[in-house]
């Protein structure tokens, strides 16, 4: 038969353990609203960035591009998370830099932003419309719902 073992606490190391894992969870979160001001910091610079001078000369469709040629979602796993529908808001989203272009995460995908932004969407459109990816002819675009009857951007999927 296997001995158990008890440990006894007594009332003040049992105070100071209670103390001791207050601060961590106190320092923990203050880490977490840090990173979490940092991230938000670091996608509006991003999207400011990203922001067109001129969008109807510096945009193309994926048509004007040759078509696109990168990863494809299945056409069911569309119709069930994806389209006009299907709306969220960009800042919300898992977010990342890589080659210096933004890209967020939605319903399992990553997709990056292949043209900026229209100058006309706003500083703030990431955090404040709706938009959805839908698939128009011939690829992805992200589309703001604030404006229904523009053309979207560009998008590339990557995993």
């Amino acid at each position: 038969m296997a001995a158990l073992s008890f440990a006894v606490l007594s009332p003040v190391g049992h105070a100071d353990d209670k103390n001791d894992h207050k601060q961590w969870r106190n320092r923990q979160e203050r880490r977490s609203r840090d990173q979490q001001r940092a991230q938000e910091r670091e996608q509006r610079e991003a999207w400011q960035r990203y922001r067109a001078r001129s969008w109807e000369t510096e945009h193309r469709t994926w048509q004007q591009r040759g078509g696109y040629s990168g990863p494809r979602i299945t056409d069911s796993y569309f119709r069930a998370y994806y389209g006009r529908n299907h709306y969220f808001r960009v800042y919300r989203q898992p977010f990342r830099i890589v080659d210096g272009s933004p890209r967020f995460q939605f319903n399992g995908y990553w997709f990056s932003s292949v043209d900026p932004y229209p100058e006309y969407w706003g500083p703030n459109w990431y955090q404040n419309d709706d938009v959805y990816v839908d698939y128009v002819n011939d690829g992805y675009y992200l589309f703001n719902r604030r404006y229904p009857q523009r053309p979207g951007i560009a998008l590339h999927i990557s995993f």
